[in-house]
């Protein structure tokens, strides 16, 4: 496909550069953004037509387009008529008609119009079928390219027979095809990055890269340049060390390993369990697995060897090693700290130091701990509750609140349903044990028993002095 043309205003700065600057045509290339070979094309056909500079103020863009290229201004005589590429375009989705099929109506009309083989030219062009595609040389231990796979394995429920469908995970290898896949209850956050650390520890390293598509899982927000990923999911490249570099949006192409292995998946191993039945997620994945290594293991039908075999010949030794810790996944959430200095999480409350008021926090959640960041530094840190309580504090304590936060703290209380007594230095939380009464050092003063009266003692005498049964 011809280089698109270069508008008549760039094509005006070339001349301007070179007749009134004297710049070199390398020189003109790189101020232009265009190739040396551009400029010097677009030179000689300005010399060709007699052009100078400074040009004529009555000429135009379409007049010097017509000076500059004279072939393309008009349309050709001399063409062949064009039949409607709309209406062969349709007619061959239709079934049996064939391409020769079309060609030979088209002859019979226009006996003087395109042969075979530029009628099938052109209609490719028109459909937008003839793009280049580059040819990908696919590095050991480079990439490995994730995706979820369109079909997916019914899950049926024991008890009441209701079936739920689980997402099927693919990942493969660039230089040796090596596939794993596993089903998978969704595609959330947790599915997704546990579904990497299996696939990393099936094929025992890891890779400089990988490459997944776009989902929310992965990608917190597309950009062809400057993807922002989800945090959890670079979080977890960290750990292992691998770079993530998503596919471009609507550009298959970028990940075509991920889109054939996707294929031979359905094909070799979800199509013919189609009719069985599984009751857990393990059940199929057992049976997933075992078909999976199969595959594997077959040799392919247009070169030598197998997945398994080239991975061990060629990739396991390029592969980076996994982590010695294991990788536990997060739940990163980012919201701004309110008047109040505490987050909710799942129906409980978790204290922030009060100087982040009106700042944006961002909080980690594992299945143990919630953590809160600010500008990538924890600043609190707590145990993780589901059950039924209030708030809850962090593991060191806080600078005290200023005056001017009783009344937020007042007001805190209230929203989350806890009373504070007077002289009670600490809340109670709702459904929280409540602190057993400390009791009073003795004094003076003594409290009378039921049916007793207590009058003054005299100095000296002992403490059940005073007390008469039933007194008054």
């Amino acid at each position: 496909m011809p280089t698109p043309r270069s508008s008549m205003r760039k094509i005006r700065e070339v001349l301007r550069l070179r007749y009134e600057l004297g710049l070199s045509q390398p020189r003109i290339a790189s101020a232009c953004q265009l190739g040396v070979n551009t400029v010097y094309r677009y030179l000689r056909r300005a010399r060709a037509a007699g052009l100078g500079w400074p040009l004529p103020e009555e000429l135009d863009d379409h007049a010097l387009e017509r000076l500059l290229f004279p072939h393309r201004s008009g349309a050709r005589t001399d063409l062949p008529p064009e039949p409607d590429w709309e209406q062969v375009a349709r007619e061959l989705t239709r079934k049996g008609v064939t391409r020769h099929q079309l060609w030979l109506e088209y002859r019979e009309q226009e006996p003087k119009g395109y042969g075979y083989s530029a009628f099938c030219v052109h209609l490719r062009r028109h459909v937008g079928r003839e793009q280049p595609s580059m040819a990908q040389l696919h590095t050991a231990g480079e990439a490995l390219y994730v995706d979820y796979a369109g079909m997916t394995v019914p899950i049926q429920d024991g008890e009441t027979g209701e079936q739920a469908p689980a997402q099927v995970f693919v990942a493969v290898l660039g230089c040796s095809q090596l596939i794993y896949t596993e089903a998978a209850a969704s595609q959330c956050s947790s599915d997704w990055l546990n579904a990497h650390i299996r696939a990393l520890t099936y094929i025992g390293g890891v890779p400089e890269c990988i490459v997944p598509d776009n989902l929310k899982s992965a990608v917190q927000r597309p950009h062809r340049y400057d993807p922002q990923l989800n945090r959890a999911y670079a979080e977890l490249a960290e750990v292992y060390g691998f770079a993530v570099v998503p596919a471009r949006v609507r550009a298959p192409k970028d990940k075509a390993l991920a889109e054939n292995a996707v294929l031979i998946v359905e094909r070799e191993i979800l199509a013919p369990m189609r009719d069985r039945r599984f009751f857990s997620l393990a059940e199929a994945n057992a049976a997933i697995r075992e078909r999976l290594d199969a595959l594997n293991e077959r040799p392919f039908s247009r070169r030598a060897g197998s997945r398994r075999q080239r991975f061990e010949e060629l990739e396991r030794a390029a592969l980076r090693p996994l982590p010695t810790h294991p990788f536990e996944p997060a739940l990163w959430r980012r919201l701004q700290l309110g008047s109040t200095y505490h987050v909710e999480h799942a129906g409980h409350s978790y204290s922030v130091p009060h100087g982040l008021i009106g700042q944006e926090v961002e909080l980690r959640i594992t299945a143990a701990a919630l953590e809160i960041f600010h500008a990538s530094q924890r600043v609190a840190a707590h145990p993780r509750h589901d059950g039924p309580g209030g708030a809850k504090h962090p593991e060191r304590a806080h600078a005290a609140a200023p005056p001017g936060l009783r009344g937020a703290r007042r007001r805190a209380d209230a929203a989350l349903g806890r009373g504070r007594r007077r002289g009670d230095r600490h809340a109670t939380a709702p459904g929280a044990r409540k602190r057993p009464a400390t009791p009073r050092k003795a004094s003076g003063r003594r409290t009378p028993a039921p049916g007793s009266s207590l009058r003054p003692t005299a100095p000296g005498s002992g403490l059940g002095a005073g007390i008469e049964p039933g007194g008054r």
